[in-house]
């Protein structure tokens, strides 16, 4: 331990903290931009680029950045000295003279770090006027770049390359032509971007942000030949209210569907339904493989790999399409949805396809990308024709002067919004594993599960293993969140050194309660785990915690799909993979 002294307090620490840290820890703080940190997962962002955090320290020249300066003993630092102000408010000026001035249609206004230092440091004018950084806007299927308002804090690069290993984002160029951007400065749409979003979750101003689908929603909500639908993830309402000053974690199932409502949706369902149909078919394929497999069958392809997550399924096409015939064919609980509420759906209540409007509300960015895949259209039309994130749908209600916090408890229409509580922890890692076995225990063994709750399957850890007794037969299943997670359990795959029979993989840290979409919660991983517990708590409070017990399920498949697995099933809910290069094609001229 060492100590120091940081405006006139003693502070102890560890040797090694660096000064931010350790002023920190005494309860001061000092502004940051381009330092971020995961404390979970033992990541930091810190590239002392911005020179927003320098602090005195006495008996030092120059002023130090407070992120990579490390705390020595017997220090004596000034966070917030005349001399400190000066250079931070400098260092501010010449950072947003060469931003764009346009915070009225800023997407990020209101939530732009960048715009709360400036207030905080009183900056109303600009005396630095020059040239401007001008370069093209980027726009992929759910993720906008505005590059003009890239600060270089290289949150993103950090979080694509570190924490993601998807390596879409680096540092470009030199100078004042610097950037953030795929290689080549290609566009983001034909990098190995995978979508989740991460990304747009920590930069601190608007150059990524989602592609909002708002307007083409109350276009649609307008038209009187549209029937407008809409689908509800289970991680919205864990985090919704957060939108609204409610504490983390708190649940407002109830508010959401009132609000979805007043907005103007003919219907309100739950996606929760279709993740009990997603566990129908993803658990019926997963006995089957398993099945073989203990029979000998030495063509059965395991580990099965979960299918729901959009990001993930885009990294494996993008890095492992040699591995392809792995993962379950079982589509997204958001694309189930969708092709029961076209087909089986429309047909009870008399509307043809193209007057059906389906709209998704999730917390995944991955979602917008899904939702427009050609496997998932009908001549054209998409199963699912807009997905919004838990921010849109926030900004929506607000936009339309509703009353959040004073609403009353609602209730999910019939018959899609029937769930059961193992559809709602889908949302947090593990959640879909944890379902699947929930059901396929009872369809193997033919007996009641009396243990409902696998706690062996839960926790925050970035990868999870367990095993878990079928009644003799132990199933070996790994877990991972995060796509750097994912890449080592998916690297054994392809050495043939998997112990697993089955792996749930979440892009998102946290699984879908962290996802792109969500509220933003600044690396906090308190916050995460308050939404989990929040799901874990809808479950246990739910009459029917069984997917195979879902009285909607059991009618949908007696009424129009025949079985799990049946050749109806296998063409309106499953899918198959597609490879994706991550090599470039430079055409050199000259």
């Amino acid at each position: 331990m060492i100590e120091l002294t940081i405006d006139k307090k003693k502070v102890r620490v560890e040797k090694g903290t660096t000064i931010l840290k350790a002023a920190r820890q005494a309860g001061i703080e000092i502004p940051t931009l381009c330092h971020y940190e995961l404390c979970d997962m033992g990541i930091e962002n810190k590239p002392g680029g911005c020179r927003i955090c320098v602090v005195e320290v006495e008996g030092r020249r120059n002023l130090a950045p407070s992120c990579i300066t490390e705390a020595q003993d017997g220090m004596v630092i000034h966070t917030h000295s005349i001399r400190v102000l000066n250079a931070r408010t400098t260092v501010l000026k010449l950072i947003i003279s060469d931003h764009p001035f346009d915070c009225l249609v800023c997407p990020k206004s209101g939530h732009c770090e960048l715009q709360d230092l400036a207030v905080q440091f009183g900056i109303r004018s600009q005396p630095y006027v020059g040239e401007q950084s001008k370069y093209r806007n980027d726009t992929s299927p759910s993720i906008i770049r505005d590059v003009d308002k890239c600060i270089m804090c290289r949150r993103c690069e950090m979080m694509c390359n570190e924490v993601q290993t998807v390596g879409a984002l680096s540092a470009v160029n030199r100078g004042f032509m610097s950037v953030v951007a795929p290689a080549f400065e290609m566009n983001l749409e034909d990098s190995p971007c995978t979508y989740c979003g991460q990304c747009v979750s920590v930069c601190p101003t608007g150059a990524l942000t989602e592609k909002d689908h708002t307007n083409e929603i109350i276009r649609a909500l307008s038209d009187p030949s549209k029937t407008v639908i809409v689908q509800t993830a289970p991680a919205v309402r864990a985090a919704l209210g957060e939108e609204f000053g409610m504490p983390a974690g708190t649940l407002v199932t109830g508010k959401m569907v009132s609000a979805l409502r007043e907005l103007g949706f003919d219907y309100v369902f739950d996606t929760d339904f279709s993740a009990d149909l997603t566990i129908m078919e993803e658990g019926t394929e997963l006995l089957q493989r398993v099945s073989g497999f203990l029979k000998g069958d030495t063509n059965v392809r395991l580990p099965i790999l979960t299918s729901c997550c959009p990001g993930w399924v885009n990294f494996f096409e993008h890095n492992y399409p040699d591995l392809l015939d792995v993962p379950s064919t079982a589509k997204s609980p958001q694309q189930m949805f969708g092709a029961i509420a076209k087909t089986y759906f429309a047909e009870k209540i008399g509307v043809k396809r193209k007057d059906m409007i389906v709209v998704s509300v999730m917390p995944c960015l991955g979602k917008k990308y899904e939702c427009q895949r050609d496997e998932f259209k009908v001549d054209g039309n998409p199963d699912v024709d807009y997905s919004i994130s838990t921010r849109e749908l926030a900004a929506f209600i607000k936009q339309a002067n509703i009353d959040f916090l004073n609403l009353p408890d609602g209730d999910f229409d019939d018959p899609l919004g029937e769930s059961t509580g193992a559809a709602v922890i889908f949302g947090n890692t593990g959640g879909v594993i944890e379902a699947a076995c929930r059901t396929a225990y009872e369809l193997y063994t033919g007996k009641k599960l009396e243990k409902v709750d696998f706690h062996e399957l839960r926790g925050m850890e970035g990868i999870r293993s367990a095993t878990v007794d079928f009644n003799g037969v132990e199933l070996n299943i790994g877990i991972a969140h995060g796509l750097g997670n994912a890449r080592k359990l998916l690297d054994e795959v392809k050495e043939g050194k998997s112990k697993f029979h089955a792996i749930e993989v979440m892009a998102c840290p946290g699984g879908c309660i962290g996802g792109g979409g969500q509220p933003f919660n600044h690396g906090d991983s308190e916050i995460l785990e308050k939404r989990a517990a929040a799901l874990y708590m809808a479950d246990h409070e739910m009459p029917i915690r069984k997917s195979h017990e879902n009285p909607s399920i059991i009618k949908l498949y007696e009424e129009f799909l025949g079985e799990p697995g049946s050749e109806l099933a296998h063409k309106l809910l499953h899918t198959e993979y597609f490879p994706k290069s991550n090599e470039v094609t430079i055409h050199l001229q000259g």
